[in-house]
């Protein structure tokens, strides 16, 4: 059993025991935004809400209050590829960390309870279907509970993009625990999953963290989808030795694109629920440890995985909403250098979802994901910043556009495009904003048809005062008016249009606004891999020390990234550390890392530098 990272002797108490903790055990030097005041809320006693973006550092919120605090963290995680890896890198850093599982044989299931009941444990992670038997439950009544992390918490509302039923159950922890303070943490919620999230889970008070949704190192881009293969290898041939995801719809089309792969010579391995569970955790382990270059998957692929090296994902198909689509591509650059998210896009491939949408029960969930999906399609028609589009959908409103997607880096013309703002909002405001896209499109131009006619709205004084343009023009101009903030879309009733606080000033004459003349069928465009050219390191020294990480792993039997990530190995070849002292300077490399890893990095350090002397 690993030894708790509590132990750690200090002849004074630090003037702020997380920092200590953070910086003693995980070996970063500062938190990021968000993380010190949600670990506070925990240590008061406080249920909490945290929203932060892939590789936010979601998972420290709660790591270091479980160090900071007597008693048991549990964590509540939907698949076992997450627990796994974040088992092994708590072990990794000294941690004392298990996870209880199907794949657990009886006599570990047996050793990691009793190790709960001696206090011997700081963390424990389990499935949301385990948690709640019984027999677990009563296991759970003789242990000191100090905190309840609820992993991936979209998952528990009927308005995100993944509700599990078994989630929806987790409330009764707060029956049975009310005093132990629980906290629920996710990176895509938008504010009905969020208030839906509190409401389920019966948090009292709780503190909500909203952080940003910007992942600034991802630069977002849409090709046109013409000849999809062709495009995916011009597109590998500037990624060879980079890790990377392509994420496609059907089962067939990952088995057909990686065996093309193969054909090129390109490590690359097939992902999907229809291979047996022992051929995807072989892939799956290949691809952590860097064997794999590329694993080409369904969505069935990455929910959890923390492979902080992957450089970049590619859509072969478009998903069925934002939030998957923000959750796959987060995937890329999670160690927070440049990565890029590509995607191949066909009109007519919403068409298809939208028909596999239609065969559904009518209800509220068919209502859900037929608003999701036309907000996936919108973000692909764009004219504006994507970036803007992403974080617009979450309510994070941006002025200036990212300067990192293709709709900045090859711009749409531009027009003042104010009186035509003005119709649109002036029509959704006449329609009683009860109404979607299409329909205030056929007011705006004037459609003599039936619905129209009986709903009075051919009276209206907006009827036909845009009937100059085309259908598809004004969905355009409605959606990138979505896109900039000046209109809402209500998910609760059917997608409606509202106009927001900033629609009034616009509507008044107060403000001039330039919108991107409609691009009525998308371009091809592409970008290049940034290739972290302008960080000033020693390039050599860091494929070597990649080297030695990767025959450290192989040795140890851990991921290359358990060792240290590839920001880590960066960080040494632009620190250049001598020492332990200054090793321990580099983010990531904490003491029980130093005294584990370190001495072989410290020893290529120097044997290059002196072979540079030479």
């Amino acid at each position: 059993m690993t030894t708790s990272a509590l132990d750690l002797n200090s002849t004074s108490a630090p003037t702020n025991p997380s920092l200590d903790i953070l910086q003693t055990v995980f070996g970063y030097q500062a938190f990021r935004a968000g993380q010190q005041d949600a670990i506070d809320q925990v240590t008061n006693g406080k249920d909490s809400v945290v929203i932060m973006p892939t590789g936010g550092g979601k998972s420290l919120c709660y790591q270091v209050p479980a160090l900071m605090n007597d008693g048991l963290t549990l964590v509540i995680s939907p698949l076992i590829s997450l627990m796994k890896d974040q088992v092994d890198q708590l072990n990794a850093d000294g941690v004392a960390a298990a996870c209880i599982n199907s794949t657990i044989d009886r006599d570990k299931l047996i050793a990691t309870y009793n190790a709960m009941h001696r206090g011997e444990l700081k963390l424990v992670y389990v499935s949301p279907e385990r948690v709640l038997m019984r027999d677990f439950l009563e296991r759970l009544e003789s242990v000191h509970l100090s905190l309840i992390a609820i992993d991936e918490a979209h998952c528990i509302s009927q308005w995100g993009h993944d509700f599990r039923p078994e989630y929806a159950a987790l409330g009764e922890l707060k029956t049975l625990f009310p005093a132990v303070p629980m906290m629920a943490l996710t990176a895509t919620a938008d504010d009905a999953t969020r208030k839906d999230i509190i409401s389920r889970l019966k948090l009292h008070a709780p503190h909500l963290y909203l952080g940003s949704f910007d992942r600034p190192n991802i630069r977002y881009t849409l090709m046109e989808k013409h000849k999809p293969m062709a495009q995916l290898l011009n597109y590998l041939k500037g990624q060879r030795g980079q890790s990377g995801i392509i994420y496609c719809s059907s089962r067939k089309k990952v088995e057909q694109i990686t065996a093309k792969l193969k054909d090129n010579y390109i490590a690359a391995g097939a992902y999907h629920a229809g291979f047996p569970v022992e051929e995807r955790a072989k892939v799956q382990e290949q691809f952590q440890r860097d064997d794999l270059q590329i694993v080409v998957a369904t969505v069935a692929f990455g929910m959890g995985i923390n492979k902080p090296n992957v450089r970049f994902v590619i859509h072969n198909d478009i998903p069925r909403n934002i939030e998957s689509y923000y959750q796959e591509t987060g995937r890329a650059g999670r160690d927070g250098l440049p990565a890029e998210a590509v995607m191949l896009y066909d009109p007519s491939d919403i068409g298809w979802l939208r028909r596999m949408l239609d065969e559904k029960e009518d209800g509220p969930q068919k209502q859900i994901e037929n608003h999701k999906l036309n907000a996936m399609g919108d973000f692909a028609e764009a004219q504006t910043c994507r970036r803007q589009v992403l974080l617009n959908y979450f309510g994070e409103y941006r002025e200036k556009p990212c300067g990192n997607c293709d709709i900045c880096l090859d711009p749409p013309r531009k027009f003042d495009a104010t009186e035509q703002a003005q119709k649109a909002l002036s029509c959704v405001y006449r329609v009683n904003q009860g109404f979607g896209i299409n329909y205030v499109a056929e007011v705006l131009r004037g459609m003599n048809n039936h619905r129209v006619r009986e709903l009075g709205h051919d009276k209206l004084t907006t009827y036909g005062i845009g009937k100059e343009y085309s259908h598809e023009h004004w969905v355009s101009i409605l959606r990138q008016l979505v896109h900039r903030g000046f209109l809402g879309q209500n998910i609760t009733r059917n997608s409606t249009l509202q106009l927001t606080e900033e629609a009034r000033p616009l509507l008044r004459g107060e403000l001039a606004l330039e919108l991107a003349v409609p691009r009525l069928s998308v371009t091809p465009r592409s970008s290049k891999a940034d290739k972290m050219a302008n960080r000033r390191y020693d390039k050599k020294l860091f494929a070597k020390l990649r080297q030695l990480r990767k025959a450290i792993a192989d040795e140890e039997d851990l991921p290359p990234y358990v060792v240290f990530n590839d920001a880590t190995l960066m960080e040494m070849a632009e620190m250049l550390p001598m020492s332990e002292g200054e090793m321990l300077a580099v983010n990531g490399v904490g003491e029980r890392k130093l005294e584990r890893f370190g001495g072989p990095f410290l020893d290529m350090i120097e044997e290059h530098l002196l072979a540079g002397r030479q």
